[in-house]
């Protein structure tokens, strides 16, 4: 199936005045075969756009539950091989991110895993431990490939920065509703609204860090942003092991459901 590209993506729900869903789950949690189940779960649930995470043994921005999920997926045996098998046999239209740090695609080999992603069908890319000022050869093999790279601003990000990423960015930005780690929180984070409007670009702008419920989402969503990006609550269900595909596709209409009411 022909997968489409996230600007098309946003293109499509911008014509209907409605924010996206961004779902994060990882790779191979709890194996790959369940893998397809839970990314049909989340399309059925009205997910627009879905990560999938590739573990890395040391990820610095993942909080606990993220990172127990890619230590469950390197115990299943996901490797970057199979990381890509995976993604290929994936029967969704949606476009498919992958998101991982640099460590694994520097020993991969850049321009050889970008190679493979596009041609597995991913979509885009967000490597969150890269600088910008150090991407180039990144940057260079997804223009190549014809994949988005993804860069993260978070409410510490200096202005000069800010800059080269809305230069060298596309797809989306990433912006970080909190500083720290990923993971689910009771309320949305202040700076959330500051850092929507401090960044002016014509770039979708999703907003990230501590998302879980549909309340939460509609506050994103009336505070500016172009799309929600959900993981921990996800994969907190993963974890738990009961009613797994039910209980997704339940959490991604709720989160959909509140972006609509506030779109």
């Amino acid at each position: 199936m022909e997968r489409q590209k996230i600007s098309e993506k946003f293109s499509e729900l911008r014509e209907k005045k409605e924010g996206a869903l961004i779902c994060y789950v990882m790779a191979g949690d709890p194996s790959s075969e369940k893998t397809g189940e839970i990314v049909k779960a989340l399309v059925n649930g009205g997910a627009d756009i879905i990560e999938l995470g590739f573990p890395f043994s040391d990820p610095v921005a993942d909080g606990p539950t993220i990172q127990v999920a890619g230590q469950r997926s390197l115990a299943a045996g996901m490797d970057t091989q199979r990381y890509f098998e995976l993604i290929k046999t994936l029967d969704v239209g949606i476009p498919l991110v992958c998101m991982t740090y640099y460590n694994p695609v520097f020993r991969y080999g850049v321009e050889k895993f970008v190679e493979k992603a596009a041609d597995a069908g991913i979509s885009g890319l967000i490597v969150p431990d890269i600088p910008v000022e150090e991407a180039a050869d990144l940057k260079n093999s997804c223009e190549k490939h014809g994949l988005d790279l993804i860069f993260l601003i978070a409410p510490t990000t200096t202005e000069g920065r800010v800059q080269k990423i809305l230069e060298r960015g596309s797809g989306f930005l990433y912006l970080v509703s909190r500083l720290g780690v990923t993971g689910a929180r009771e309320d949305v984070s202040s700076s959330t609204r500051e850092l929507l409007s401090r960044v002016e670009t014509g770039l979708p702008k999703a907003v990230g860090f501590g998302i879980s419920t549909g309340k939460q989402a509609a506050e994103v969503r009336d505070a500016g942003a172009d799309a929600v990006i959900v993981g921990s609550a996800f994969v907190k269900i993963i974890e738990e092991g009961k009613d797994v595909n039910e209980r997704l596709e339940a959490l991604a209409k709720e989160l959909k459901s509140g972006i609509r009411r506030a779109s």
